[in-house]
């Protein structure tokens, strides 16, 4: 099946994923016990969900604080071209840039960066200045923290 097609999931399929994106080191056995099935079924279950794109990877999330990172922005990018190359190429060298959307009205792309300091942001800014007129939003906090995505309905 081709990635990102739509998939009819039924409410066992949701428990899983549900299950999986609040602990995704728990093992097909545990698994299994939580969504009453087999645990040949759950991980042919787990296949399936992730040979189709609705899985599409397992990571930790880690606190930026703790890795150094006390500040965290957005960068609006008006980006004055239609070739993003430049643009790819830049951030794919900026560690520091965690997110990058291409989006609709005045600015071409909305990045979420993560600073060690004032300074270290305004050298990333910088370098983000370089390919076009940006506006930087510092964060004070986040309220809703990244959410877990849960079926549409």
């Amino acid at each position: 099946m081709p990635l990102n097609a739509q998939q009819t999931l039924d409410t066992t399929d949701h428990d899983i994923i549900a299950e999986l994106q609040r602990d995704g080191r728990t093992s097909i056995a545990q698994l299994a016990r939580v969504v009453n099935l087999s645990a040949s079924a759950t991980a042919e279950r787990v296949r399936r969900l992730t040979d189709g794109g609705v899985i599409t990877g397992y990571s930790i999330t880690v606190d930026a604080e703790a890795l150094g990172y006390t500040v965290t922005a957005f960068v609006r990018l008006a980006y004055p071209s239609g070739n993003y190359r430049p643009f790819h190429d830049l951030v794919a060298d900026m560690p520091e840039v965690i997110e990058a959307h291409h989006v609709t009205g005045a600015d071409c792309f909305i990045i979420k960066v993560l600073a060690r300091s004032m300074r270290d942001l305004e050298r990333i800014t910088g370098r983000l200045a370089t390919l076009g007129g940006i506006t930087t939003n510092v964060v004070y906090s986040s309220p809703v923290p990244a959410r877990h995505i849960t079926p549409a309905e």
